[in-house]
């Protein structure tokens, strides 16, 4: 008989954990230097070289790509929730200016000098935080070693051309992996160069708060920022809802239509600016009339809203004309959500893939949606544990989001009906309300794989050749962060206790609403590390997460319509 819980223990994984957490309930600082030895010794798939005296570019890189540009310049980092929690420790952080990441949706901000202020949501952010800081840290002095010794002459700030060619003499890497340095220093690359080759990394990290309470008291923040932008409010009756996690462009694109019905200004768009070289298959798919199109339009439309002033607030007019309202963010969660009403949504305006009869009996109907943008690991189970807390029915939850793949390639979307998770050690079975048929119409360059198992992973430095291998060999496939806590945060929405731990967990007779999770590959790790360690899937991703989010909204409206058919809603 297969079994259903892995023996996942790794020694080196769980001594690097135990090893920060017990640093960090110091009440002064902890230099990040006092995670090295773990880190090394953990052997992270991204992270294999940690030991060696070459550089390891491709961990830099991911590392500097999840961090602010301004990194070089950081000697403390300080851990906290929310503006109160850094008060009362003495900083006034909500003065301070806002930095930005490439890579990560994490409020930082900076007080000009020498201090980094991370804002946490849950134990996920310390577990993703905590190992790119020792991760960047390890390579940054990697570096100035040999930059010191060497002869390489870095250029100066104001330079215009990339490093001089006896700088991968001296680091002792190739001239591409000089191009994917100065990429992930980004547009401070010749400033960041020089401090590297003048001063070594000796970073202090300092936890303020890691109360359960205080990341409760975060959601609720965030909470009452969807309930701003709720028209159930005026009424004061709490709605039925339907619950998806996703991103904030593709339910909004494939109801609200804004792309569609401008097509001819995105084209002009993709023409002038063309995006990932799009211009030429989006030509020739608007005159095949095809599918990918739409796809490629609303790549375009990202584009467009950059580079036109006013574009932004023409999209927003034209998605609460729809019934499509963003929430404000009240707290410092950086997961944006919108509300979306569906008797006010305007079929004629919807992507012909959500075509179906009876779409004008939507306006009889009394439920939302409640779309977010997918949280990091645990922060997932905060957030819809109070979601669940402040609406009315919840008839259905769907989860979408990015995985890597053991077995299947950068792209393919992912189905799987077991989730192992790593936070509670739990295994969840559960009836998964997508198979291949639900997804496989939509894609064409990309397979679909159901019936697959998932595990939910603490963090993406916190794997190794070991961890993945025991779960390959008992048969898991997908590798992701929040599928474990969304399931935990479920089964508390069904049954009265706490979610359980090192169980066997089956949700089938615990829920009493539709569930749905869809992954797509953004990684390979067996078989390309680079892949995790690169570039975002952007134009090439577009065709599995609209056909993952096809599916969900199909799903939505298709059961929708029952229920008004049935006579269980108003109408």
């Amino acid at each position: 008989m297969e079994r259903q819980k892995p023996d996942t223990s790794t020694n080196e994984i769980d001594l690097y954990i135990r090893t920060y957490y017990s640093l960090l309930r110091s009440s002064g600082d902890v230099r990040v230097r006092a995670f090295e030895e773990a880190h090394s010794y953990s052997n992270a798939s991204l992270h294999p070289n940690a030991g060696q005296t070459t550089p390891d570019i491709a961990a830099f890189s991911y590392a500097a790509g999840r961090l602010p540009e301004r990194m070089p310049e950081i000697r403390r980092v300080i851990l906290g929730q929310c503006d109160e929690t850094f008060a009362r420790f003495g900083y006034e952080v909500a003065d301070w200016p806002v930095l930005h990441t490439r890579g990560r949706r994490r409020q930082l901000r900076h007080d000009g000098q020498e201090v980094l202020a991370a804002y946490i949501v849950s134990t996920s952010d310390i577990d993703d935080l905590l190992p790119i800081l020792t991760a960047y840290q390890i390579e940054w002095n990697k570096m100035h070693r040999l930059l010191a010794e060497g002869r390489a002459l870095v250029p100066a700030a104001d330079a215009k051309e990339n490093p001089h060619p006896e700088l991968a003499k001296d680091l002792g890497v190739s001239p591409s992996e000089i191009d994917r340095l100065v990429e992930a220093l980004g547009e401070r690359w010749q400033t960041s160069l020089l401090a590297l080759q003048t001063h070594p990394l000796d970073l202090s990290v300092r936890l303020l708060s890691g109360s359960f309470a205080e990341y409760q008291r975060a959601a609720n923040l965030w909470w009452q920022g969807i309930e701003t932008a709720a028209p159930w409010q005026r009424n004061g009756r709490l709605p039925p809802i339907y619950f998806v996690s996703s991103n904030t462009h593709a339910l909004p694109n494939l109801l609200g239509g804004y792309a569609l019905a401008h097509r001819d200004q995105l084209r002009e768009t993709a023409q002038r600016e063309n995006p990932d070289g799009i211009y030429p298959a989006l030509e020739q798919a608007l005159r095949a009339d095809h599918a990918t199109a739409a796809n490629l339009l609303y790549f375009a439309l990202r584009t467009h809203l950059h580079t036109m002033p006013d574009a932004r607030h023409e999209v927003q007019l034209w998605d609460e004309a729809s019934g499509i309202r963003t929430a404000e963010n009240l707290a410092h969660v950086d997961v944006d959500a919108q509300v979306i009403e569906l008797r006010r949504l305007r079929p004629e305006r919807f992507d012909p893939r959500l075509s179906m009869p009876e779409l004008e009996r939507l306006q009889a109907s009394d439920a939302y949606i409640i779309n977010i943008d997918y949280p990091l690991g645990m922060a997932a189970y905060h957030l819809l544990s109070r979601v669940g807390q402040g609406v009315g029915t919840l008839l259905g939850v769907y989860v979408m989001g990015k995985a890597a793949t053991l077995n299947g390639q950068v792209g393919d979307v992912l189905i799987s009906r077991t989730v192992h998770d790593e936070h509670s050690e739990n295994t969840y079975l559960f009836p998964n309300a997508f198979s291949a048929q639900d997804i496989a119409p939509y894609l064409e360059l990309t397979n679909v794989l159901d019936n697959q198992k998932a595990v939910t992973g603490r963090g993406p430095f916190l794997q190794n050749s070991t961890y993945m291998g025991v779960f390959y060999r008992e048969g898991y496939t997908v590798l992701e962060m929040e599928a474990g806590p969304y399931l935990s945060a479920i089964y508390e929405l069904g049954d009265p206790r706490r979610y359980p731990n090192d169980e066997v967990v089956n949700l089938g007779e615990r829920i009493g609403f539709d569930l749905g999770f869809l992954h797509y590959a953004s990684d390979t790790p067996y078989s390309r590390r680079q892949s995790l360690l690169s570039k975002s899937l952007s134009v090439f991703g577009m065709e599995s997460t609209y056909a993952c989010a096809t599916a969900i909204v199909r799903r939505i409206l298709t059961r929708e319509l029952a229920r008004l058919n049935s006579g269980r809603a108003p109408g």
